[in-house]
Parts: structure tokens; C-alpha cells; sequence
């Protein structure tokens, strides 16, 4: 497992929203959903998309824009447009005076606008839960991305807005993996581009050495893993490899461990059924007890108080 891998296990295990919008000038729709993430793509037309603390930048067919929340933001057919539409917590539509719009503006399924013969066709995904290990992702990403469409982005926006309308037995795993896709396309493409300032840890991956450490550790928390033991592994020396991985990664492989195994077991903890003895063994801690006292030391909670409050949150 990566560190993509990681993000999307949430939304996978439980849905993403998504809509397809259509829309005719004037229009400008602020989203104040507190969701972690939003994918933003145009099918036809444009779209500027903005926040409140930066610029708007204007995306057309083919291109993405990734927005990280949980901040407001505006997409719109201009800057200049003020927003007439509010989106809500729970994906509540409503207009600047709180008045419901579910109804008035539907379209039909995952459909909705003020025009069904649109100018601007865009389509919005949105994560609405990130796992544990995902945040490590989202914190990496600025605050919204735009990434040019390129041939294989256009075609997965085509098929996403083709399918998005349908309502099939099992669609919803079919959007679920389409966005996923998507996604997983727009965050490669970014991170590749000298500019985006990726993450350590994911440039890290292409280290031969550190790279095939990182995989092994993330693969195998429950390993009783050492400097030594995966430097043995590795065929390198425990000083060379504590080095270059610190050198790559920012912190030591241990301290990159104990991170891993802790997020990991946070989203464990979700899972109906799981105890904490269990999910312990799994991430590489001997006892219910020796999880507890590391998850509170590094996380500032307890595995108990962390499991309520994501009930409570998904309740």
C-alpha cells in the first residue's frame, strides 16, 4: 500500500458525491461543505475556480482542478459573478437567503443547473471522508491544483460524464472508480511537474534504495522492522541506508514507521468489528496496551476516543 492507495481507501469503502452540472451565464456557485477534497473537471465551456485567500484560475475541457478543504471556494462562469448559490454540508443546495433549491434546479439523476442545454458543462467529485493515511496526501497538495487535460484526463472526463447520468445497478462503483482514476491521473501528472513541489516521501519512491524501504515498511507494518533488519533486507549497510533515507525522506525510517503504523491503525479503527488487540497485531505492536500509549503519545488521543468521534462524525 501507498500513499494513494491510502487516500482512496476511504472514499472507495464508502462513496464519493458526484454531480454533473449544467449551467448557462450568469452563474457563480460558492461551496462551503467542509468536505477534505473536491475534484472539478469541464466537459464543455469553463469554469473559474477560486478561493477566498487566492486567485481564481480558469479551467476548460479536459482540465482538472483539485480543491483542498475544508475552505470555502467559488466556481464560476467569471470572476465578476457573485455567487447565487450556496452548497452546504451534506451537499444542502440552497440561495444566498437559505431558500432549498434541490428541486428547482434538478435535472434528473446526478443532474443539475439552470439550463438542461447548458453552455458550460462541468462535473464536480467530491471525498467527503479521507482515511487517516490519505491526510498525509491532502496536506501535501496546495491549496487548489490545475492540471492541463491531456489525452488520457479528456477520455476519463468523456467517460465520467457519459456515465455519471446512468442509473444502473452497481453505478455507483463504476463513478467510484472513475473518479478514483481520475484523480490518481491528475495527482501523478502533478506531482511530476518540476513546479508542484511534491512531497519527500513521494519523490522518495524513485530512489532506488529508499524507495524499495519504503515500500517494504508500508507493506508490512507488522514486521518487527530495525534499521538493521531492513537494511539487511535492502542489501545495504545500517548507516547508509539511515542516511539516504533521512536525507530523502525527512525524518529516519523508524520515525516514518511509527507514522505509518499509527495512521494505518487509525483507519482500521473504523472498521466494524475491529479491536484494538487486533488492529494492534496488524500494525506491528504487541499489545492493546503498547498501541494505546503510542497512539495518544503521537496522535493526542486515545484508539477508543478516536474510533467515537469518527462514528459520530459518519453518524
Amino acid at each position: 500500500m501507498d500513499e494513494l492507495v491510502g487516500f482512496l481507501d476511504g472514499p472507495r469503502a464508502r462513496g464519493a458525491f458526484l454531480l454533473r452540472l449544467l449551467m448557462t451565464p450568469p452563474w457563480s456557485i460558492r461551496v462551503e461543505d467542509d468536505s477534505p477534497l473536491s475534484v472539478i473537471a469541464v466537459v464543455r465551456g469553463h469554469a473559474w475556480v477560486g478561493r477566498d485567500d487566492g486567485e481564481a484560475v480558469r479551467i476548460g475541457p479536459g482540465d482538472i482542478a483539485l480543491v483542498r478543504g475544508p475552505e470555502p471556494y467559488v466556481f464560476a462562469d467569471d470572476v465578476a459573478t457573485p455567487p447565487q448559490v450556496v452548497v452546504h454540508s451534506g451537499q444542502r443546495c440552497t440561495t444566498l437567503r437559505g431558500e432549498d433549491l434541490s428541486q428547482t434546479m434538478g435535472l434528473g439523476v446526478r443532474t443539475w443547473g439552470n439550463d438542461a442545454e447548458g453552455a458550460s458543462v462541468v462535473l464536480i467529485g467530491v471525498y467527503e471522508q479521507t482515511s487517516a493515511l490519505g491526510g498525509r496526501l491532502v496536506d501535501a497538495l496546495p491549496a487548489q491544483v490545475v492540471v492541463p487535460g491531456g489525452a488520457c484526463g479528456e477520455r476519463l472526463v468523456e467517460l465520467l460524464a457519459e456515465e455519471i447520468a446512468h442509473d444502473q445497478p452497481g453505478q455507483e462503483t463504476v463513478l467510484d472508480r472513475l473518479l478514483d482514476l481520475l484523480l490518481v491521473g491528475a495527482l501523478r501528472d502533478w506531482f511530476a511537474r518540476p513546479d508542484a513541489e511534491a512531497p519527500a516521501w513521494y519523490q522518495a519512491y524513485a530512489d532506488p534504495v529508499v524507495g524499495q524501504a519504503l515500500r517494504l515498511l508500508q507493506n508490512n507494518p507488522a514486521e518487527p522492522w530495525t534499521v538493521a533488519s531492513l537494511a539487511t533486507e535492502l542489501g545495504v549497510s545500517r548507516a547508509a541506508l539511515a542516511r539516504r533515507f533521512s536525507d530523502q525522506v525527512g525524518e529516519p525510517p523508524m520515525a516514518f514507521l511509527t507514522s505509518w503504523r499509527l495512521a494505518l491503525a487509525a483507519d482500521l479503527l473504523r472498521e466494524p468489528g475491529a479491536t484494538i488487540g487486533a488492529v494492534a497485531r496488524e500494525v506491528g505492536y504487541g499489545s492493546a496496551f503498547a498501541l494505546s500509549t503510542a497512539f495518544k503519545r503521537v496522535r493526542g488521543t486515545t484508539p477508543t476516543a478516536h474510533r467515537q468521534a469518527v462514528r459520530a462524525a459518519a453518524g
